[in-house]
């Protein structure tokens, strides 16, 4: 036992991923995807998660106060938050435009912050670089199945089914055509997200289908009825999904990306999935070159 929580960590630290399924902004009345959200304050991230070999330079602002976030589930011993997910990197060529979108949209709402490490958003517009390096340049996340916590003794069957269920995986073209705004079930993230309305849609629905097996024979919650695929890239505290909407959508017709559901805001080859248990990620696929 002592090897195992040695190799995933323990609870206190496994569902960190959790936060990567954002709901879309429906009214209160309405059953919508939800977000796994956390339970109990996590700590800051470290500051050299933003000193990369290009260095960015001193980023003082991690030492202030930063928003809580809760867990979606209590700490149980012997539990590790199971996060099944697409990764995702963002285009170099695709940066610019985008950065300049986060920029107009955080003039407006200024609580945003980057979704993992939790920086003011407002911040890093400041300087171009740092934006598209640090809010741009890190790895996202395309939830193919809800983050749930799982038991020790699950977790080679579970490894074992994914990769069988998705062993015969080929690679195919992702694009993001939507910004949307989403928030999580009990209403306290919101969430600025891209949506893939199109291209690799129905790749992605299929690879949901495979995970919602695995999980059903596990015994764990299925997926959402009808997901939307996407990735986030920013938060606020609370259920602001009115006011940004509003400004996503002006925003979004006064840009080069029209607001049309044919242009691509940005493209991404699927290279893979992942699946992260605890501290530990396992390759469950990856896919050929073709």
């Amino acid at each position: 036992m002592e090897a195992l929580r040695a190799t995933y960590g323990d609870d206190d630290s496994s569902d960190s991923d959790s936060d990567h399924s954002p709901t879309l902004a429906l009214p209160a009345n309405s059953n919508p995807q939800t977000e796994e959200t956390l339970s109990s304050p996590l700590p800051p991230p470290p500051v050299s998660l933003l000193h990369p070999p290009n260095s960015l330079g001193s980023l003082d602002y991690l030492q202030t106060g930063q928003p809580s976030r809760v867990r979606s589930f209590p700490h149980v011993e012997g539990n590790y938050a199971l996060h099944v997910y697409i990764p995702v990197f963002i285009p170099s060529i695709s940066k610019k435009e985008m950065g300049q979108f986060l920029k107009r949209v955080s003039s407006v709402v200024p609580n945003l912050h980057v979704v993992d490490i939790d920086v003011p958003l407002n911040t890093l517009c400041k300087e171009e670089h740092k934006l598209e390096q640090v809010a741009l340049g890190r790895e996202f996340h395309i939830s193919l199945g809800r983050t749930v916590p799982i038991r020790v003794h699950q977790i080679d069957s579970i490894v074992t089914m994914l990769r069988q269920k998705l062993q015969f995986q080929k690679r195919y073209w992702i694009d993001f055509n939507k910004w949307e705004v989403f928030i999580n079930d009990d209403r306290t993230r919101t969430f600025l997200s891209l949506e893939v309305v199109r291209g690799g849609l129905p790749e992605i629905t299929k690879q949901i289908q495979a995970v919602n097996e695995v999980y059903k024979l596990h015994n764990l919650p299925e997926f959402y009825k009808d997901p939307r695929p996407h990735i986030s890239l920013a938060w606020a505290l609370g259920d602001v999904c009115g006011s940004l909407k509003k400004v996503v959508e002006q925003e979004t017709k006064s840009s080069v990306f029209k607001g049309s559901l044919q242009s691509r805001i940005c493209t991404s080859k699927v290279g893979g999935i992942e699946c992260k248990i605890g501290n530990r990620t396992h390759i469950i696929c990856k896919s050929p070159d073709q």
